[in-house]
């Protein structure tokens, strides 16, 4: 059975692709205490957030001097996740060190 010419039109035609939003990005925070140490700071962004030892120790200064700094930033379930491990590890060394997460250019979430 012959295809008729509307019917191979229709076949050849291109498909549009859906547009597909980026997932909205998140900031991992850890805020600064009097008690966790400088070196567990660095150990925990090396370890959680593999970054190298002096973007490590750069981010912990500004941690240090600031308050607060970013430690990552990913998709809300992998900074949820980053964030908890980080608690749970502090805890674990009983460390007081404390992790959040926020949307990137917003407030907490």
């Amino acid at each position: 059975m012959a295809k008729t010419e509307k019917g191979l039109e229709r076949d050849l035609q291109t498909l549009e692709k859906p547009k597909v939003a980026r997932p909205k990005l998140y900031e991992v925070l850890l805020h600064n205490d009097d008690y966790t140490t400088q070196e567990f700071v660095v150990f925990v962004l090396m370890r959680y957030f593999h970054l190298d030892g002096a973007k490590a120790r750069q981010i912990m200064m500004h941690i240090h001097t600031k308050g607060v700094g970013v430690a990552g930033v990913f998709t809300y379930e992998v900074a949820e996740t980053k964030a908890q491990q980080t608690i749970r590890y502090a805890r674990e060394h009983e460390m007081p060190l404390q992790a959040s997460i926020r949307a990137q250019g917003g407030g907490e979430a």
